[in-house]
């Protein structure tokens, strides 16, 4: 093997971060070192993997290649790691875990002691990201994400479904009336997502995408925009079924909803490896019984 894990290491933080200057930072190293360990592997494979320019460093066609296969093949060796430092056969090792803001605050978050506690060898790490990302590029090991699936390169493992509900706060209801048929949604201030977004699509029959009075970018922003009086918004079960048992948040329409089996299928997708990591299967398991959908 001409080249080593190190080096290549540093050229996927250069490829990730975009720069030599925050490959280094990300990694904790001097910006010497990271240039150096990519120098090295061009020399190694006798091939450039990066044009540098003044401005920019843009991975050449030999480079995005190499990229990829150098993520695949640093995937394994972490599953050969785990599997072979198993700590009284309970699983370690770093594990990444995305979902969407929402996710995580309402389903994750009270958890998160039990998990820890059960499995301390498991160093977790949480990100949030609202739309679909590269779980390879950003070495994710896990995604929950809600609606459909389209990537046939990942395994996905159904979690369950959340209900689709029409909410609003009491005093928006008491202020603007309620509406008693899909066509009396023309005279009320509707929320939704920032376009172009699938989200605005409600589930009323006959229905176009809305156009929301006020858009944002997240669930947990609309759901704090509807408890805040300022219109009726589209959410998840799992988001707002505390706010309805309170009485913060009113159904609206309930009658007329229909179900979006696309939209309310919630899964957890990874990438598709011939054996599931240990690590992925105790998280999955620990967690499935324990979502609120």
């Amino acid at each position: 093997m001409k080249t080593r894990s190190d080096d290549l290491q540093c050229f996927l933080a250069v490829v990730d971060a975009g720069s030599f200057s925050a490959a280094a930072e990300a990694l904790d190293l001097q910006v010497a070192r990271i240039s150096r360990a990519v120098t090295r592997l061009e020399q190694q494979l006798e091939t450039t993997l990066l044009n540098r320019t003044t401005r920019r460093l843009e991975l050449t066609e030999e480079g995005a290649t190499f990229a990829d296969a150098v993520r695949a093949g640093l995937a394994q060796l972490d599953a050969a790691e785990e599997a072979v430092t198993q700590v009284a056969g309970r699983p370690v090792g770093r594990l990444r875990v995305d979902a969407a803001s929402p996710f995580i605050q309402h389903q994750l978050l009270p958890h998160l002691a039990v998990f820890r506690q059960r499995y301390p060898e498991i160093r977790l790490e949480l990100s949030a990201s609202e739309g679909i990302i590269d779980l390879l590029e950003k070495r994710i090991d896990v995604a929950i994400r809600i609606g459909s699936l389209s990537d046939s390169t990942l395994h996905a493992r159904l979690l369950g479904r959340s209900a689709l509900h029409l909410v609003a706060a009491p005093d928006y209801l008491a202020r603007q009336g309620v509406p008693d048929s899909v066509d009396a949604l023309d005279g009320h201030s509707l929320l939704g997502f920032i376009p172009p977004s699938r989200l605005n699509q409600w589930p009323l029959p006959g229905t176009a995408p809305i156009r929301p009075a006020v858009a944002v970018s997240n669930g947990e922003l609309l759901r704090r925009m509807a408890l805040d009086g300022h219109g009726i918004a589209c959410l998840s079960h799992f988001m707002v079924a505390q706010d309805l048992e309170a009485g913060r948040l009113v159904p609206v329409l309930g009658e007329a909803l229909e179900p979006l089996a696309e939209r309310e299928r919630v899964n957890a997708v990874f990438y598709q490896n011939s054996v599931l990591a240990e690590r992925i299967r105790v998280f999955l398991d620990f967690i499935q019984p324990r979502l609120r959908l």
